[in-house]
């Protein structure tokens, strides 16, 4: 180990790697369920190749943290499967959720890459990045392949570059508004797609969960994702353009649990508040009137369901805790 390697690693570096043992974790368990009910041979191929690549990676988690004295999150394991049970989705469903939860962990793996600092730690968050972006073209040319990828509305081009002349570019009320620009189409379309599998996973785990009150959350968190899509839909319907297909038909009738109620919760949980940070966003690039107001709906919208996950996880001690900053007050009263 070089000099560069022994440098302590920070607060924003140990909580990256936390963060990516959890999640990582998280996805694990999915991908192995749905690696055993997949029967179509290349979505299987590819299931396979993710599970190996994690594995590699959480080795190397695993190792960092205990190197600096950090215990090793509980994260998932094999106990929040339930091995044997019916079938709960359709393949190409199987294949959309890998291809969305490969988005996630792109972003995830450049923000870890962002906060770090030490030479191991790059290397280790360039090579998952480097891992993500194969497991993207993957999933991409096998949904190509199988002519099941979603792709953006197509816009036309003029024949000159155009600029803003007047205020009225940002009123986007009804019979005032000017079309949707196209970096605002951007954040709309992968929030749709995103509040979509969220819809899906909602309805699927809400058939299964094994207590009441995860069934009346999911129940909830269905009804929050639907009204997202609703609200971009019309937008997008308002400009006659296209918007994602749902998925909700590549869910099956079963109601036997493949997951605990835990790991579903925590799934939904994960999805709400990644949906914030594009939310924001897409918040952020638009530049219509009517647009803000939905992102600013839909981001409380997406606090209220978060507050409730909040609770329940709190309530069934489900949700590890983070490593926090010392509490100076609390170590000089031990004194």
């Amino acid at each position: 180990m070089g000099k560069k390697d022994k440098l302590k690693l920070t607060s924003s570096e140990i909580g990256s790697l936390w963060g990516e043992y959890i999640n990582g974790t998280m996805s694990e368990i999915v991908n192995k369920y749905m690696l055993s009910i997949i029967e179509d041979k290349s979505i299987k191929a590819v299931f396979q190749d993710a599970i190996k690549m994690f594995e590699k990676q959480k080795k190397q988690i695993v190792t960092l943290l205990e190197n600096e004295g950090f215990p090793v999150p509980f994260g998932f394991t094999e106990t929040d499967l339930n091995k044997g049970t019916e079938k709960l989705f359709t393949d190409i469903f199987c294949l959309n959720y890998l291809h969305i939860m490969t988005l996630h962990g792109l972003v995830g793996h450049t923000t870890s890459f962002g906060v770090s600092i030490r030479e191991d730690l790059r290397y280790f968050y360039d090579s998952c990045d480097n891992d993500g972006k194969r497991m993207y073209h993957q999933t991409i040319e096998l949904l190509l392949e199988k002519g099941e990828f979603q792709r953006d509305p197509f816009i036309y081009p003029t024949k000159n570059p155009e600029w803003i002349i007047n205020k009225d570019f940002i009123d986007g009320f009804i019979g005032k508004g000017r079309r949707l620009a196209s970096t605002e189409i951007i954040s709309i379309s992968l929030s749709m797609k995103k509040s979509i599998m969220a819809k899906t996973l909602s309805i699927a785990f809400s058939q299964v969960a094994q207590t009441k009150e995860v069934r009346k959350f999911m129940t909830d968190s269905e009804t929050i994702a639907n009204s997202n899509i609703q609200s971009f839909s019309k937008i997008m319907y308002m400009d006659n353009l296209p918007v994602p297909k749902s998925w909700e038909t590549e869910v099956t009738t079963s109601t036997e649990s493949p997951f605990s109620d835990k790991l579903m919760m925590y799934h939904i949980g994960f999805l709400s508040q990644v949906a914030q940070a594009y939310y924001g966003a897409g918040l952020a690039s638009a530049m219509r009137a009517d647009l803000i107001t939905t992102y600013e709906s839909t981001i409380f919208r997406n606090l209220k369901i978060t507050k409730k996950w909040f609770n329940i996880m709190v309530q069934n001690r489900w949700l590890e805790q983070p490593p926090l900053a010392p509490n100076r007050k609390e170590i000089a009263k031990e004194k």
